[in-house]
């Protein structure tokens, strides 16, 4: 048994390193447990709106951001078939940040994690997670390392599980009835229930994404394209090193169809052939190009919120709820839950007065006081969060649903292309409905506390051993 940290972050995706950068600032001793090494590439859009570009200096990685991401995107594209509409995408209202950009994930994700390490969190890595006991207020989780099996026991009181959609922890393997340690660990039910449907069936309406890269495709620098297809959706983008990101979500029975038509393909592959025969737009952006690497896929997807007021382990990302990938608005929720997380754990009372873009008392915002971290802080706390998550985020994931099942079905796609056609604005308000110009907060709220680091060092937080010195789990491996 190492000696007690203050948080242990599952995930070094965007949520877990953003949140491990902000309570490593804050004086927390915080250890990032990540199963995959990185650089590595994953399935996503790779589009960041513009109102999270203040949260990106906020965390120390804005220039290396501003440097190495693709071109400003200013105009939206909605593509079905043969045709288009181009309308502009809304500006974000900060000075300077008004338009997103994509950036690779293998860069992005990269950035942030060496951020979390400089700023003091313990980065273990790559290491898997064995298994998890307790509950809020006394959390132990076994690792293992990946490479040489060597074990590591972390304690402490608080858990964020940020591992996204598709590492599976060991309380969510379907495995019939839960233990009593799985409702021991969602503070009352199982974890294994977020996702049965994807676990034990199988439907035509399941999506499955997909992603690959391309050099030299004809696509408009400034241009983020939308793709209505029958039977799945998707978008193009040009990101960083002149690499254009080609990304899909397709119905179950539309892959199985997709691989009767190209049979000895594999899937990736038949899908490109039938994104290259279905949309004009596709085809022409992809004729010149050449494709790097092979395509990636994961599912079936689970949208959806997923928190819950009653977890004792706190959520983020896409951990605590996934949107529609239509509306781009992921790696957002990620980093925008982090912060509203960590805005909660060191400053509840002002996160509750104040709400999203209001400026906090940095007074209010200072490290917790011993008697945070206990079972009953963290039950008011997840309550806390949960509510302004869902306020914050719920809608997002309404509209993105909303717009995934009209782009996928004919009988909806094609009137909302009349519509757009007639109307371009509709496009560029949809774009602002879907959070592309909404932040988490003002940029002066997102002066989350640093003095604690005058008192409390990386394995010295408000919650280690009464204040006591506690040793480096990380010097202590095997």
């Amino acid at each position: 048994m190492q000696a007690p940290l203050d948080a242990i972050i599952i995930g070094a995706g965007p949520a877990g390193s953003a949140a491990a950068i902000l309570l490593a600032r804050a004086g927390w001793s915080v250890a990032l447990v990540e199963r995959q090494r990185f650089p590595r590439r994953k399935v996503c859009g790779e589009c960041l709106a513009a109102s999270n570009l203040p949260l990106l200096d906020h965390l120390g990685i804005g220039p290396a951001f501003q440097a190495a991401a693709g071109p400003d995107l200013r105009q939206v594209a909605l593509l079905r078939g043969q045709q288009q509409v181009l309308a502009e995408l809304p500006g974000a209202a900060q000075e300077g940040q008004r338009w997103g950009r994509a950036l690779g994930r293998e860069t992005l994700d990269t950035l942030l994690l060496e951020q979390a390490r400089a700023a003091g969190a313990q980065v273990l890595q790559p290491w898997a997670v064995q298994a998890v006991r307790g509950g809020g207020g006394d959390w132990t989780l076994e690792a293992r390392e990946v490479e040489t099996s060597a074990l590591l026991t972390l304690r402490a009181p608080v858990a964020i599980a940020a591992q996204g959609s598709w590492e599976v922890l060991p309380w969510e393997r379907p495995q019939g009835r839960p233990s009593e340690g799985d409702e021991t660990a969602s503070g009352g039910r199982a974890l294994s229930q977020d996702r049965p449907r994807r676990q034990r069936l199988r439907r035509d309406a399941d999506l499955f994404a997909f992603k690959a890269n391309f050099r030299r495709a004809a696509q408009a620098e400034s241009l983020l394209s939308v793709l209505a297809l029958d039977g799945g959706y998707g978008g193009m983008v040009l990101a960083d090193g002149g690499i254009t990101t080609v990304a899909c979500c397709v119905r179950r029975d539309r892959l199985a169809a997709c691989r009767r038509d190209e049979p000895g393909l594999r899937a990736g592959d038949a899908v490109e052939a039938w994104l290259m025969q279905t949309c004009a737009g596709v085809r022409k952006a992809l004729a010149p190009a050449q494709r790097e690497g092979p395509w990636l896929a994961v599912g079936p997807l689970d949208p959806g919120i997923r928190l819950s007021a009653g977890d004792a382990m706190f959520r983020i990302g896409n951990a605590a709820g996934e949107a529609h990938p239509i509306v781009g608005e992921g790696m957002s929720m990620a980093l925008q839950s982090a912060w509203l997380l960590c805005a909660h754990l060191l400053g509840p009372n002002t996160v509750d007065a104040a709400g999203p873009g209001t400026a906090f008392s940095a007074a209010a915002m200072a490290v917790p006081q011993p008697t945070i971290g206990s079972e009953a802080w963290q039950r008011a706390m997840a309550l806390r969060y949960a509510t302004a998550w869902r306020r914050q985020f719920a809608p997002r994931l309404r509209l993105a649903a909303a717009f995934a099942h009209a782009a996928m079905r004919p009988a909806a796609s094609a009137p909302l292309l009349t519509l757009a056609r007639a109307w371009p604005g509709l496009l560029t308000q949809g774009a602002s409905w879907s959070g592309k110009t909404r932040g988490i907060a003002g940029p002066t709220a997102l002066a989350l506390p640093r003095h604690a680091r005058a008192t409390a060092t990386p394995t010295q937080g408000p919650f280690s051993s009464q204040g006591k010195a506690t040793s480096n789990p990380l010097k202590e491996l095997p």
